[in-house]
């Protein structure tokens, strides 16, 4: 007859290796599925405005700023390339696009399944570029969040708002200012809703209507 003391040896031998498999598995959900973790931290972002292919950048960025040696530099530049084109063409050079970055739409932030602040931008230079730009920005950190323009307004059932949309890629911080450049053949008359979705989950953190 086994002794007790073989018996509890034998039954640690499998439940061990059982006990290691379902630690793995919770902690997969918890950590990694799940990302319980995101709770407790911040994805902090402080993207200055966005420059575009023409050059132009928003106003008063210190991104912009020109020292006044490079100014000097760059208008020196300017006048010689101005002066060959003339006596090449023997003809005034003609006039440089209009690179003044404009606000084409707007709007604020609300709460949908979590807290969301700040404003959401749409940027134009006058040529077929756009960028989205939030500006003081905030919403709760947590897994898989995605930039969305939807066609579902900010108060729709949140369902509605991956029915029809662009996705403009990861969610760069959940607080700070940033950019998402926008592809040239969206319809901004269509999709009018900026969405911050979660898509492991099928939610919907924030939303804001453009207009």
């Amino acid at each position: 007859m086994r002794s007790l003391l073989s018996l509890v040896r034998e039954n640690w031998k499998v439940t061990l290796p059982a006990g290691i498999v379902v630690g793995a598995v919770l902690f997969w959900l918890v950590f990694v599925y799940f990302g319980f973790q995101t709770l407790f931290f911040d994805d902090k972002v402080d993207e200055d405005g966005p420059v575009f292919a023409s050059g132009a950048g928003a106003s008063g960025l210190d991104s912009d700023a020109l020292s006044e040696e490079d100014a000097a530099a760059m208008n020196d530049a300017m006048d010689e390339l101005g002066t060959e084109l003339v006596d090449e063409a023997n003809d005034p050079m003609p006039d440089m696009p209009d690179t003044e970055i404009v606000t084409l739409v707007s709007g604020s932030f609300v709460d949908r399944s979590h807290p969301a602040d700040g404003v959401a931008l749409v940027l134009n230079d006058g040529t077929e570029q756009r960028f989205l730009r939030f500006e003081d920005f905030a919403t709760d950190n947590g897994p898989d969040l995605n930039v969305y323009l939807s066609t579902a307004p900010a108060d729709a059932p949140p369902g509605d708002f991956d029915d029809d949309f662009v996705d403009l890629g990861d969610l760069k911080g959940n607080i700070g200012d940033q950019n998402y450049e926008i592809p040239s053949d969206v319809d901004l008359d269509r999709y009018t809703t900026v969405v911050i979705w979660c898509v492991r989950f099928g939610v919907a953190f924030g939303a804001a209507d453009l207009a």
